[in-house]
């Protein structure tokens, strides 16, 4: 299979059924345990890399990948994006937008317009828009769906059990987390904003370290419609968490 797409044409935004921000944020209930504690601030986007890290030479900080409808987060096969600046070019790699990364407790939505007359993405509240595929995409969230229409809830991520030390296990719900491209949005959140996890779609995972504020957050979002149909995003955010005062 070619690892190449050409341009899609631009196609409508998908249709869903509503659901209420009370059920969504039931379904992603903080995790349990009397340690439990939601991160309300900006999980600051450390930017990306591909670098010598001991004796590989891997990606580092917060980056992006995209798995072929047939293959798997381990294996692949993955989605070779020409414009990405990493050695290996499936992996595209983040700097830090205006806000400084990911906004907990509020959302950052696109703005208006969201994208230029060539389909651009103009979003640079989470990270800067960058190329792929030739045209430049962004992220962004909001109070209801960009994608389905379907109304979402507040991006939220929890503390949960201690793995060791000052570590501790990270979870929680980013439902409207978008990517825009091409004036096409694309839900890469998770659980979707009508609470289903569709495919490949995980769980958050991720690492907080109390004392530096160190974190790590991973994810799979699988993209439902339009020209990625089947295609599945895996996030990686790294950087430093900062409270809201």
């Amino acid at each position: 299979m070619s690892q190449h797409l050409s341009r899609p044409r631009r196609r409508p935004l998908l249709a869903g059924a509503t659901l209420s921000a009370v059920a969504l944020s039931a379904l992603a209930g903080p995790v349990a345990g009397a340690s439990a504690e939601d991160l309300v601030g900006t999980f600051k986007v450390q930017k990306g890399a591909y670098e010598k890290k001991g004796k590989k030479v891997t990606a580092t900080g917060s980056y992006f990948r995209m798995i072929y409808p047939n293959g798997t987060r381990k294996k692949g096969p993955w989605f070779n994006n020409t414009d990405s600046k990493a050695k290996d070019n499936t992996y595209t790699l983040f700097r830090p937008g205006i806000d400084g990364g990911l906004r907990t407790g509020e959302y950052q939505e696109f703005p208006t317009p969201a994208f230029d007359s060539r389909g651009f993405a103009l979003a640079n509240r989470i990270v800067r828009p960058l190329p792929f595929a030739g045209i430049e995409f962004s992220l962004g969230t909001a109070a209801t769906d960009y994608q389905s229409g379907v109304e979402g809830s507040l991006p939220r991520i929890t503390r949960g059990k201690k793995i060791k030390g000052n570590t501790y296990k990270l979870t929680g719900s980013l439902n409207t987390f978008t990517a825009g491209w091409n004036s096409i949005y694309f839900n890469q959140g998770t659980p979707k904003a009508n609470g289903t996890r569709p495919g490949k779609t995980s769980k958050i995972t991720g690492t907080y370290n109390r004392k530096t504020r160190k974190y790590t957050l991973n994810w799979q979002s699988q993209i439902v419609g339009g020209p990625f149909n089947d295609f599945t995003g895996d996030w990686f955010f790294a950087g430093k968490f900062v409270p809201k005062k």
